[in-house]
């Protein structure tokens, strides 16, 4: 091979790479295809070669679909329609600040106002505000949803680790054509999951995840999250 056609294979290699990347974002609208047990089984392996500390590979993951996905979906809209959730339900760790402050909750306020506008719900339309919020719940029909915990043992690196890891899984779908959204919504109603999926005592919910093919006919895909320019986040020193 000639100097030249590496340099063509890198390149094609390279913009391939940030494609994926960059075009990475939560979708909230998928078809019911199935996706093949084969297919998600490589992309939670090629998602494993994330790093840790260690190796200590704090990863856990429970994969749901099928009849066991709509006896989840069935129980998990239940508690989320129950008018006493908020008593009943609390999720284990804090995945968001508890006094927000400029410029995140600028942020916050801005994609929900800009995907509730895409949708044409209004400020006062509490019920359709409801109805999208329990979309969560109902995994935006994808047909794959993932469950991820690690044990209570480890600390804030693992935490780290874990993202990577998370990352990974959603780039390695992407590579397959699949999309995901990756959700903190069903952190609250833990107690349902460990139950119906069985995870011990020792391991806490992380977050989940959707995972399937795009609907892209559905209005919501036209949504486009912004993202702060270099400038505004990066120091360089030389």
């Amino acid at each position: 091979m000639s100097e030249a056609d590496r340099a063509d294979k890198a390149a094609d290699k390279t913009s391939e790479m940030l494609e994926i990347i960059a075009g990475r974002r939560s979708v909230r609208a998928f078809l019911p295809t199935p996706v093949e047990p084969g297919i998600i089984a490589s992309i939670l392996e090629t998602a494993s070669r994330a790093p840790s500390g260690t190796n200590t590979q704090p990863w856990k993951v429970y994969v749901v679909t099928g009849d066991m996905q709509r006896r989840v979906i069935e129980r998990l809209t239940q508690a989320f329609n129950d008018p006493e959730k908020a008593e009943k339900y609390r999720e284990e760790y804090p995945y968001y600040p508890r006094e927000w402050t400029s410029p995140y909750i600028d942020r916050r306020r801005k994609v929900g106002w800009d995907l509730y506008t895409l949708l044409g719900i209004g400020r006062a339309d509490k019920e359709r505000m409801h109805a999208q919020h329990r979309r969560n719940v109902e995994f935006f029909g994808a047909p794959v949803s993932l469950f991820f915990t690690v044990d209570r043992i480890m600390q804030q690196g693992s935490w780290l680790d874990y993202g990577m890891f998370l990352q990974n899984v959603m780039l390695a779908a992407r590579a397959y054509g699949l999309e995901t959204c990756p959700q903190a919504a069903m952190n609250e109603f833990h107690p349902i999951l460990r139950e119906m999926l069985g995870w011990p005592d020792n391991e806490m919910m992380v977050c989940s995840m959707s995972l399937g093919y795009e609907d892209t006919g559905d209005i919501s895909g036209r949504l486009v999250t912004e993202r702060e320019p270099v400038e505004n986040f990066v120091r360089f020193f030389s």
